[in-house]
């Protein structure tokens, strides 16, 4: 699982700064997170290859978390995308997009899909063989998800000593990683227990834009083996968390301790700060295993 931050700050972009998109690369699948204005040009630093992207999850409508979408949906056009296109976010989503390309002329020459979310208890919105993602419900100043996206791992570990000392043959591999038991020439069957090991543990990821403290997400989030919250402001400007329906770095932490969750990285960074080293300083009081993100870092688990 590998994560790369495209922009990671609050409110405005900057010739330092990018406001938010990440890209989360989980079972071969490449999802993007929001995408705010200069994810076009992040996605060519971090050699992300446009492509690859099939599903993008929008968080909320305000424009530093979806004002690039328009031109990446379009720049999709101009590369002759055949692969169709899945956007998933809140309800107005696809009026929006569709009336900018409908005025700029740009059509698609691909199938693009549009799942508007209008839901306030979490549900459902992608699962295959491999992922699962669902919304997490936050509470902002408008209607705003976060996403959980869990691996589902089913295959099994083949045991080489075992099979080898069974003399069984490579062509049943794939059928002892899906559980099967082998039968040997003489008629003995050997169970799957004694020639494999159990599946690697899901690894799970849990994407918290902005929010308040709410601690009503704990139970979508529990144990999540990396979260990335929303940590607006330092605790000197708590009352502009509450003001704004944001979080301090300190509240981004509790829930982390609270939901017993494995790695904490933190991000939405108003551009007040000139050291964001304080945020990371200010939640490690809380939860020691706390990471910063910034534009173009990547982070594999």
């Amino acid at each position: 699982m590998k994560l790369t931050i495209l922009g990671c700050y609050a409110a405005t972009p900057r010739t330092i700064s990018n406001p938010t998109a990440q890209v989360l690369e989980i079972k071969n699948k490449v999802f993007l997170i929001d995408c705010a204005e200069g994810t076009q040009v992040q996605l060519r630093k971090s050699k992300v290859k446009f492509s690859k992207i099939s599903h993008i999850f929008i968080s909320h409508l305000h424009g530093d978390h979806f004002y690039g979408l328009v031109g990446l949906i379009s720049t999709f056009m101009l590369l002759n995308r055949e692969n169709d296109l899945h956007v998933f976010g809140p309800k107005g989503i696809k009026e929006i997009i569709l009336l900018q390309l409908k005025y700029s002329g740009s059509y698609t020459g691909y199938q693009l899909f549009f799942h508007e979310l209008e839901a306030t208890e979490s549900q459902i919105l992608f699962e295959d063989d491999t992922v699962l993602v669902k919304t997490i419900p936050l509470s902002h100043r408008i209607y705003t998800n976060g996403y959980l996206f869990q691996e589902k791992n089913t295959l099994r570990k083949v045991d080489i000593n075992k099979v080898e000392h069974y003399n069984i043959d490579k062509v049943y591999y794939n059928k002892i990683k899906n559980g099967g038991n082998i039968t040997l020439e003489n008629g003995t069957i050997i169970p799957n227990s004694e020639l494999s090991f159990p599946p690697q543990p899901n690894k799970t990821y849990a994407f918290c834009s902005d929010t308040i403290y709410n601690e009503a997400i704990i139970p979508i989030i529990q144990n999540v083996d990396v979260l990335y919250h929303e940590s607006t402001f330092l605790e000197s400007e708590a009352h502009l968390a509450t003001k704004t329906m944001h979080c301090t770095a300190i509240q981004a932490a509790t829930i982390a301790a609270k939901a017993n969750v494995k790695n904490l990285i933190l991000g939405h960074f108003s551009t007040r700060y000139g050291d964001i080293e304080l945020f990371k300083q200010q939640a490690q009081t809380v939860f020691e295993n706390t990471q910063i993100a910034d534009d173009g870092k990547e982070f594999n688990f």
